[in-house]
């Protein structure tokens, strides 16, 4: 990109051009205060997060620590999912890589303060980054903020939350001892069907792409049973179909 492009790019999230990015303890505590009124929203995701947890015969603490390690709750859920006995490593880490392909596109949209960041401040910031928030730092550099300590500050709150309300999901899991099948175990379904609600934006722009995601994913599950590679073709395909008709609309017009 040029000067004059990443000039128009910057002031599009409210930076003036060539602000430098600051990270400091009073934007991490910023953060904080930001996110804590948020954290109840996460309670109930986590609470199954951690009953799946328990229901796939994981340790109290290996489920804490794969909701610390992890942090990622659809990619998390759909990992337990394909969780076997004895578990298969390459299988939990294809579904939550797949799930959390979306995260690529958070990224870019908050390079004005990332570009910024180097060491710690860097790999803590992308560590504990979430959709959720991912959109309040978007918002706070919206106002001209220039200070990327905010979005560590924010992050931490949810990855510390999430732990928690993982591990006592754990706790409500093996006091209740749900049988298998039981409607708690749907929420692998149900959290891409959460997932995906907000993000269709009407027939004739989703339509296409998204039939053809389906397609796909179907007939590979079929032909790989009880693998997750549907997963991962089905976004391929149904990616590929978007860029292609977005391609040819606009060579169109």
């Amino acid at each position: 990109m040029d000067g004059a492009g990443a000039a128009a790019g910057t002031a599009r999230h409210g930076l003036a051009a060539g602000a430098p990015v600051a990270f400091t303890l009073a934007g991490v505590l910023r953060g904080v205060r930001r996110c804590l009124p948020l954290v109840a929203g996460l309670t109930p995701y986590g609470l199954v997060a951690g009953v799946v947890a328990q229901g796939h015969g994981l340790s109290l603490a290996e489920a804490a620590l794969m909701s610390a390690a992890v942090f990622a709750g659809a990619g998390q859920i759909m990992a337990l999912g394909a969780w076997t006995h004895p578990a298969s490593l390459v299988a939990a880490s294809l579904a939550c890589f797949a799930v959390n392909l979306r995260m690529v596109l958070v990224g870019p949209v908050l390079s004005p303060w990332l570009d910024g960041l180097r060491g710690w401040r860097l790999w803590g910031s992308l560590f504990v980054m979430t959709d959720l928030i991912g959109a309040l730092s978007l918002t706070e550099m919206q106002t001209g903020s220039t200070d990327a300590g905010f979005l560590l500050g924010a992050g931490l709150v949810l990855w510390a939350w999430w732990v928690l309300t993982s591990a006592a999901g754990f706790l409500v899991g093996a006091a209740v001892q749900p049988p298998p099948g039981h409607p708690l175990f749907f929420a692998v379904a149900a959290a891409f069907v959460a997932v995906l609600v907000p993000m269709w934006c009407g027939v004739r722009r989703d339509l296409l792409p998204w039939a053809v995601a389906a397609a796909v994913a179907f007939v590979v599950s079929q032909a790989c049973p009880g693998s997750y590679w549907h997963i991962v073709v089905g976004a391929l395909a149904g990616s590929f179909a978007g860029a292609l008709r977005d391609r040819r609309q606009g060579v169109a017009a």
